[in-house]
């Protein structure tokens, strides 16, 4: 493993910490979403680009519903985000 990979965090830690996904606007590109992880002191944690979650979930072969969405971000939050 380089300097440079990422490590996350187990589902079960993840769960842990976040509180909150929010799809919101991303305030340095306009008309893109970007999908912000808040945790229980209600303070953004990491995020998302709301394209590529979207990409990334129908290519595991899921819809891109709600529940498949806070999975596969809730299997992705970097071990840094704590």
């Amino acid at each position: 493993m380089s300097g440079n990979d990422i490590v996350f965090l187990a589902y079960e830690e993840a769960l842990k910490i976040v509180a909150a996904i929010q799809e919101e606007e991303d305030i340095k590109q306009k008309d893109k979403r970007i999908l912000t992880v808040y945790n229980f002191e209600d303070k953004e944690v990491c995020w998302f680009g709301y394209d590529e979650v979207m990409e990334a979930v129908k290519a595991e072969g899921k819809s891109t519903g709600k529940e498949n969405v806070q999975n596969y971000i809730l299997r992705h939050i970097p071990d840094w985000a704590t």
